[in-house]
């Protein structure tokens, strides 16, 4: 009876180069996006001479006035009546 038991390790193939691809650029994905979150989630300090030089083109931003936008191209201006059926 326990000669009839079979021990050995089953016959799995060996990974293909796709699956070996797949396998490791899900890895990567994965360490990537770990690597955004923590990006987003962690602050970084800002140095002291960006913080100086961007106050002269605030100033000079408030003084500009705001363009106007022209109307685009792409839209049909509206009918003034609507059709009768």
């Amino acid at each position: 009876m326990a000669s009839d038991l079979d021990f050995s390790p089953p016959e799995v193939p060996e990974p293909t180069f796709l699956e070996n691809l797949l396998r490791y650029g899900l890895f990567l994905g994965a360490i990537f996006q770990l690597i955004c979150v923590l990006a987003i989630i962690i602050p970084v300090p800002k140095s002291h001479e960006a913080e100086a030089e961007p106050s002269e083109p605030r100033s000079a931003e408030v003084m500009r006035k705001p363009k106007a936008t022209a109307p685009s191209a792409n839209k049909r201006p509206k009918k003034e009546a609507k059709k009768k059926r």
